[in-house]
């Protein structure tokens, strides 16, 4: 079966006319299937620290993010990506488990508007326009700022374990790309996780 041999949406009915779009791009997506390992998605943290601020610890992190083209022709034809970055943070503990002191996560929605032509890049609740894919991928990659933990639930004087790591949520794809991305490289696309440990600084007494 190939796309071509579906019948037009125009004759589908109107509740299944979105549903054959998407099957078309699935088929589309599943006619790239032999790519090759120099079309693999490439995801690796080249930088992070967490750093005090004025009432919490923030974090910044710049990260290489490519996409293999079938992850471009997938937003080139509507269908969202979802992204997440992820901290954890942890106290060592000889008697015991490490104690997990705070897990954030914040999310990422790359869609592409063929209307505008523009891509949109939200970031939780806040939203940005892009002319280019590049574009939206410099502003995603590179995180500033993102407060982790308030300084007062950190002793000052003791270490605290960072875990960060950036992937694409296949849980947040369609059902028919959720299968297809099953036991498939060209849908992994996560960086390792990024680990350090660092001295927590009181935080001051107002």
């Amino acid at each position: 079966m190939t796309v071509s041999s579906l019948r037009s949406s125009k004759n589908w009915p109107d509740g299944l006319a979105p549903l054959h779009r998407l099957l078309c791009t699935v088929l589309l997506v599943l006619a790239f299937g032999s790519a090759g390992a120099a079309d693999q998605n490439v995801a690796s943290i080249r930088y992070a620290e967490l750093l005090p601020a004025e009432d919490q610890y923030v974090l910044n992190a710049d990260i290489t993010l490519d996409l293999n083209p079938r992850l471009d022709e997938i937003v080139l034809r509507g269908i969202p990506l979802h992204f997440v970055a992820e901290c954890i943070l942890t106290r060592s503990r000889w008697y015991w488990l490490d104690e997990t002191i705070v897990e954030r996560r914040t999310p990422y929605r790359l869609t592409y508007h063929a209307l505008t032509q523009k891509y949109r890049l939200a970031i939780g609740t806040l939203g940005q326009n892009f002319d280019s894919l590049d574009e939206a991928l410099r502003t995603m990659t590179r995180i500033r700022n993102w407060g982790i933990v308030d300084r007062t639930r950190l002793r000052g004087g003791e270490s605290y374990n960072v875990a960060v790591r950036f992937r694409l949520d296949t849980e947040q794809l369609p059902k028919p790309f959720q299968v297809t991305a099953i036991g498939s490289s060209d849908w992994k696309l996560e960086t390792d996780w990024s680990r350090w440990t660092f001295l927590a600084i009181a935080a001051e007494r107002r």
